[in-house]
């Protein structure tokens, strides 16, 4: 072990020792040892160990410490340090402009443990209410964040959904528009994506120069039929390369394998040769006789028997939202009023707003006391009163408690024109308190909504264990509404049980959990999910129009 390896535990030793609150003088002696240690010219492991204490920075204690990493390659106290920390926050200290004290107060006071939460709270304005984050070191800290995310090599489709226009454009100039065809798991509207994909009408020979520029991309994959490169943002572009056949090739590689593997299977004589050089792979369902399976549908081999019956579903479309259901103002953790967040609707043609600011439990989020709550439903009314037919609903995304309870009294939910309830705290449950908690807080004759169901932010941290069909079941048999967030960390609940919910009768609600103005345009995320599930306007509380939803509201309560 070298001299600068073992400066190197020392440091991660003095970090990690800061980051649980330890004491501030053994820290700062082996942070101290570290620097010293690293400039040592000899290396230590040649040199008379009865020399290691009178070293400049390094005292007995260290010393000790020296010989155990010379003689193991490890210690012992640095190794219980690093098993007493959850591996989110060791990831932590990843992010730039992040010291040890400050991840102690993010994980210690925030109770957040990943990099993927860390990201949620700072868009929801979080951090601002910690002493030492103002909004500089948010913003900050944020931007370090999707920094760090994007060279790991996995994506959400929003972060890539800004990306993809510049990439396409790109490509088209390169190999001209008609010879570019989108494909893969973005054109599938997959929730998160590890590589962009094309099909060009070009061979590798002739691709390959294309990209040999003063910054080229990594070329990762020299393959038969495809390239693989890294973009210099981390982005993996993958393109399905040979002269003609655009049609059959974008087919073939848009489709996930089950879907394309039973397509073949029910149509073996496809041709797939179209005279038309504009041509789409919509003429491939054409040539068998059957509507159009929108890309987003291609994943799983049902959609084909439902598209043999001409039974594909009307997806909803952004155009279908009425109203924006579960937002945050600055009563809690937002930072616009209420006021100028519905006059941006009324701006965007929308009929009502939802504010469903946190409850008390939610300190952490400057939830709402029951005074609060009063002072808050008198200044709805009077904007009411200013903005009408426009309506703002009073509401509040209400924590579902340890033991399933909600956060207020009877009385006090029942001033509320709807509630969503929704688990924040003691995240790391087993599925049947998980089940316990959740089914209780469905039964409650208060819950309107059943909020981002199983709290997963995606890339960073897993969804609580759930019976998902109970769960629905639940819902069904009282009348509850699922909310599929439409954060793009969240999306949840997952597409892939929207399905059994309309098969159940249950409504769906594409909410954004909105916590500042620009967090309405997170709709279109929700939306795209949601397509992927089949799902219609019409099983879709936010595509409710006023009326609509006065008239839900009254009919759930009776």
């Amino acid at each position: 072990m070298d001299n600068a390896a073992i400066a190197d535990q020392f440091s991660l030793l003095s970090r990690l020792l800061d980051i649980h609150g330890e004491n501030s003088f053994k820290s700062k002696t082996y942070s101290i040892a570290a620097f010293y240690i690293e400039k040592i010219p000899a290396p230590l492991a040649v040199t008379d160990r009865s020399q290691f204490a009178g070293m400049k920075g390094i005292g007995d204690s260290v010393a000790r410490k020296i010989i155990e990493l010379l003689d193991t390659g490890r210690l012992q106290v640095l190794d219980e340090l690093i098993a007493a920390t959850p591996a989110g926050v060791i990831e932590l200290m990843q992010i730039k402009g992040l010291g040890p004290k400050k991840i102690h107060t993010i994980w210690k006071e925030m109770g957040i443990q990943s990099i993927g939460e860390l990201q949620y709270a700072c868009n929801e304005n979080r951090l601002t209410l910690y002493k030492g984050f103002g909004a500089k070191t948010q913003a900050n800290v944020l931007a370090a964040i999707d920094f760090y995310l994007a060279s790991q090599g996995h994506f959400l489709y929003a972060q890539l959904d800004e990306i993809y226009p510049q990439v396409k454009g790109y490509l088209e100039n390169l190999f001209g528009a008609t010879n570019v065809r989108p494909t893969g798991a973005y054109r599938r509207q997959s929730l998160t994506i590890e590589e962009l994909e094309f099909v060009v009408d070009e061979t590798n020979e002739n691709v390959k120069p294309k990209f040999e520029t003063a910054y080229p991309p990594e070329l990762l994959e020299d393959n038969p039929g495809s390239l693989l490169y890294q973009l210099r943002n981390g982005l993996r572009l993958r393109l399905y390369t040979g002269k003609g056949d655009l049609v059959r090739r974008q087919f073939m590689t848009t489709g996930a394998p089950a879907f394309t593997e039973q397509f073949l299977i029910d149509y073996p004589s496809l041709s797939f040769n179209y005279a038309d050089p504009a041509a789409t792979d919509d003429s491939v369902f054409t040539e068998a006789g059957i509507a159009t399976i929108p890309a987003c549908l291609r994943e799983a081999p049902y959609i084909i028997a439902r598209a043999q019956q001409d039974n594909l579903p009307v997806l909803i479309q952004p155009s279908d939202i009425k109203g924006i259901i579960h937002n945050h103002s600055n009563w809690s953790d937002g930072t616009d009023t209420i006021e100028d967040m519905a006059k941006d609707l009324i701006r965007r043609g929308m009929e009502y707003l939802v504010i469903s600011d946190h409850s008390r439990s939610a300190a952490y989020a400057n939830g709402l006391t029951e005074e609060r709550i009063r002072e808050q439903h008198r200044y709805i009314d009077q904007l009411n009163e200013q903005l009408a037919p426009f309506r703002i609903f009073k509401s509040i995304e209400c924590d579902i408690l340890n033991d399933g309870s909600l956060d207020y009294s009877d009385e006090v939910l029942n001033t509320f024109d709807l509630v969503i309830a929704s688990v924040h705290s003691n995240l790391q449950m087993s599925q049947e308190k998980a089940m316990s908690r959740l089914l209780k807080a469905i039964s409650h004759p208060a819950t309107t909504i059943l909020g981002h169901m199983t709290g997963r932010l995606l890339l960073s941290r897993n969804g609580y264990p759930l019976d998902h069909r109970a769960i629905i079941d639940a819902c069904a048999e009282h009348k509850v509404v699922i909310e599929l967030n439409a954060h793009p960390r969240r999306l949840d609940i997952d597409w892939q049980w929207i399905p059994y919910a309309i098969e159940k009768g249950v409504l769906l609600s594409i909410n954004p959990d909105a916590h500042f103005i620009k967090g309405f345009d997170d709709i279109r995320y929700g939306v795209l999910a949601a397509q992927k599930g089949g799902l219609t306007a019409a099983n879709n509380l936010s595509s409710f129009t006023r009326k609509e939803l006065e008239e839900y509201l009254r009919n759930v309560k009776m």
